[in-house]
């Protein structure tokens, strides 16, 4: 969330924010709106716990000359029955306020774009784009074609968006999760199994309770399956005090995720570009503030490394404000070229979140000056998507799929064949 202090103080940089994501300011005029309500609590409640101070100290004054008191010791009783109602509102007030906090988003950083999803700015184009002397095939039909991908029986067993990854497409993935954790561990992340079932608070804790909420399958008890391992290494350190001296934390998680990928219909219906369950390797950074900058460069180096040494054409693209999640400030996109689709695709992302996440996670660092939040950042190492880009970009004439160089020491050979 964001600091409750800033936004007392700075309403019209946060308005300008929101304005620029093109989000509702409704929550920031509520906020505001409550806001002015606490504050008129507050003074009434100092107020009358002055008055009853004022008030002991004269019945003390009485009772030391001997005088009665009972009037007196009877309209204090009164006036902390006032004040415990009072604390009451305003207790109820400062919810309020909370709840209200969670609901506006980050402050998108300077350099960002301004616009929504169309409004990117392409910061750079790596790798040239194949091409193919036959007529090319998507992911999907050269997955069954070679029998290593199966949505059809998946939407009998699950339904639709879920697919069976089968044969050497399985060997390719893990392959792919082999190398890339190699690429990203040299970069100092430390490799973490995480849960996959989390509480409420971690969902709120990283922001995607209650913009995101929508998306997350919950079991009966009330958990959550996480739609990104970024949930469960947030939650790593939450409520914790980190040794500034020992700062970036970084950390890299293997895992399957899981989203409704509702108010998608209709969106990428083909294939497993888009689909409720897949496996993904993530990384996250724990900074301090003046480190945030460089460890966003540095997890957009490791996937930019990944997809250089895979030899896929991209593109890094920086998100407008618009197309922000809530608790990114910025966020870069690295799009693989798709040859099946002609067009270029997100396949890993990564986003500083300053101490948005932080403050609602309550994790801290001690400084002279006194506990300050810490920043974080996550990124996507490898998900399902660069095997679509792997299929589509190697394909050959007889639907065979070349193995990637890099990936064949982990693969065990050089073409998927079925």
């Amino acid at each position: 969330m964001l600091d409750v202090k800033m936004v007392r103080s700075q309403p019209d940089e946060v308005r300008r924010s929101l304005r620029r994501r093109g989000a509702s300011t409704s929550s920031l005029d509520e906020f505001l709106t409550v806001e002015e309500e606490r504050r008129r609590l507050v003074t009434g409640v100092e107020a009358m716990r002055a008055e009853r101070k004022t008030a002991s100290d004269a019945i003390g004054a009485r009772k030391k000359a001997g005088e009665d008191a009972g009037a007196e010791m009877a309209a204090t009783r009164e006036l902390g029955d006032r004040i415990k109602q009072r604390e009451g509102e305003l207790d109820a007030v400062e919810a309020r306020l909370k709840t209200l906090l969670l609901d506006i988003p980050n402050i998108a950083l300077d350099d960002v774009p301004d616009g929504g999803e169309e409004d990117f700015v392409v910061l750079r184009e790596i790798g040239e784009r194949p091409s193919f002397d036959f007529e090319i095939k998507d992911h999907l039909d050269l997955g069954v074609a070679l029998d290593i991908i199966d949505m059809e029986r998946a939407a009998r067993a699950s339904g639709s968006r879920f697919a069976y990854l089968k044969g050497d497409l399985v060997l390719l993935q893990f392959a792919l999760v082999r190398f890339a954790l190699d690429v990203i561990m040299a970069k100092g992340f430390r490799p973490v199994l995480p849960p996959v079932l989390v509480r409420e608070e971690a969902m709120y804790g990283t922001g995607f309770f209650p913009a995101d909420e929508q998306q997350i399958y919950r079991t009966t008890d009330g958990e959550c399956l996480v739609g990104t391992s970024e949930v469960p290494l947030a939650a790593l350190h939450m409520e914790e005090f980190l040794e500034a001296e020992k700062l970036p934390l970084r950390y890299t998680a293997y895992s399957s995720c899981f989203r409704r990928e509702a108010g998608a219909a209709g969106r990428d219906t083909r294939g497993i570009l888009r689909v409720h369950q897949f496996d993904k390797v993530e990384m996250f950074s724990f900074c301090l503030p003046e480190q945030s900058d460089f460890e966003h460069e540095l997890i957009l180096s490791a996937e930019e490394e990944i997809l250089q040494l895979l030899e896929l054409p991209y593109r890094v693209v920086n998100i407008a404000a618009g197309d922000l999640g809530a608790p990114a400030a910025k966020k870069y996109d690295c799009e693989a070229w798709l040859p099946g689709q002609q067009q270029y695709r997100e396949v890993t992302s990564a986003s500083n979140c300053t101490d948005y996440q932080a403050r609602r996670l309550n994790c801290r660092y001690r400084t002279d000056k006194g506990p300050r939040f810490v920043h974080t950042l996550n990124g996507t190492g490898v998900s399902g998507r660069p095997l679509i880009a792997i299929l589509e970009n190697y394909q050959q004439a007889d639907g065979t799929i070349v193995v990637p160089k890099v990936l064949r020491p982990f693969m065990g050979k050089d073409l998927i064949e079925g």
